[in-house]
């Protein structure tokens, strides 16, 4: 009689307790009362996730051994023969993140120490800082200090900036589509003006990042990086779209400035070119996106080699078992920079007990076994997803020209 633990069920669980789409996967086992969740989220695309898991991803694998974690990861991205998509990406993720986390309950012990153990008690955390006006942005930032963070993005009207609406309308011409409005150059300028009221502010004790999210054309990224840099800021982030990578070979010839990239990647080959050549200084990957654990851990170990840090992607369509996920791998990296913090509402607490726990900037796994994270399911589906398509990926520049966020 084999003493195998085997798939006995897969399926999603999509909620929203804060409007925002997530996808969780639920392992169950043949073992009774063992099962693992794992993070599938992509809020853009959440139904067709959801559909892969259902349709694909449960065929696949009921039946197989819990235990065959790498096995089971490397047969689930090959099975579609084309690969590395967000869709089964993230399907493929919401899997092995669950694998981890029944393997870690069939130890008795947390997924950090079956990726080598603690390195650090805890992952330091940025949080976000927006606001209408320069005073806005530091106010909350100031509020971020007394909460002793001691690492903060800032923005100034969100991505891409403001001038405000009524300055956006005056620039677009008769007929053009609706979408999120931003003007290129006054996001620049502002960018700027931004870090030196910061600097004025706050003086240089304080650790400042900021997002382009892909809202520049490449050689005003390269400007504004040159610009930013006698202001130290802690990383520039994605100041380029995956297909302009090419450019950070320029930005580095022309800026000292810690470069981050990586949310928007799926495939190795969108990635190694920069680590190889050492033209980024953190990784910033989407877990779920690239496949969940068993890639990330893999690629952080790229990364060590080449001098790169990892600050996963951690806003909040990264749901908080990706969260819980992403503090493991921070925690047992030796290479780990720092992690992207959305926080947690006390609704978001109820639907998924067991969430990590922020302290004067110290986000901290707890000592269950696996992930140490559960959802009530019960109460998730109280929240259901809404299926609007999001707005803010429509961007528009000023002439009503697509913009690629």
């Amino acid at each position: 009689m084999s003493n195998t633990v085997t798939i006995r069920d897969i399926y999603p669980i999509c909620t929203a307790p804060e409007r925002i789409p997530l996808v969780i996967v639920k392992v169950v086992t043949s073992e009774p009362g063992l099962y693992g969740i794992g993070c599938a989220t992509y809020t853009q695309r959440w139904m067709t996730v959801a559909h892969a898991v259902e349709h694909y991803m449960k065929p696949l694998l009921v039946g197989k051994d819990v235990t065959r974690i790498e096995d089971i990861w490397q047969m689930a991205m090959v099975s579609p023969y084309w690969r590395n998509g967000p869709i089964l990406n993230n399907a493929i993720s919401g899997v092995d993140e669950a694998l981890w986390d029944i393997k870690g309950k069939m130890l008795n012990t947390p997924v950090y120490n079956l990726l080598g153990g603690k390195v650090r008690e805890a992952a330091r955390v940025y949080r976000h800082a927006d606001g209408r006006t320069l005073e806005e942005v530091g106010d909350k930032v100031q509020k971020y200090i007394e909460d002793g963070l001691q690492v903060i993005r800032i923005q100034h009207g969100g991505y891409g900036g403001s001038r405000g609406n009524s300055y956006m309308e005056s620039l677009r011409p008769e007929g053009a589509c609706d979408g999120a409005y931003y003007d290129p150059l006054g996001y620049e300028l502002s960018v700027t003006k931004l870090f030196e009221y910061m600097r004025v502010r706050f003086g240089d004790g304080i650790e400042f990042c900021h997002d382009v999210h892909e809202h520049l054309d490449p050689i005003n990224a390269v400007h504004l990086a040159k610009e930013l840099e006698k202001y130290r800021p802690y990383f520039y982030e994605d100041p380029l779209p995956p297909e302009q990578v090419d450019w950070f070979r320029t930005m580095r010839q022309h800026a000292a400035i810690p470069i981050a990239m990586g949310e928007l990647f799926n495939n190795p080959n969108e990635y190694m070119k920069l680590i190889s050549e050492r033209l980024i200084d953190f990784i910033r990957c989407h877990v779920s996106q690239i496949g969940g654990i068993t890639p990330a851990k893999k690629l952080a170990s790229v990364c060590e080699a080449f001098g790169i840090r990892t600050a996963w992607h951690g806003p909040g369509d990264t749901s908080p078992v990706g969260h819980a996920a992403d503090v493991h791998l921070d925690v047992s990296s030796w290479n780990f920079g720092i992690q992207e913090w959305a926080g947690f509402s006390d609704t978001i607490k109820e639907v998924f007990p067991g969430c990590p726990e922020l302290k004067k900037g110290y986000v901290y796994p707890n000592d269950k076994p696996g992930l140490g994270i559960d959802i009530d399911e019960e109460l998730a589906v109280k929240f259901p997803c809404s299926e609007a398509l999001p707005q803010w990926t429509n961007c528009r520049r000023p002439d009503g020209t697509l913009n690629r966020p």
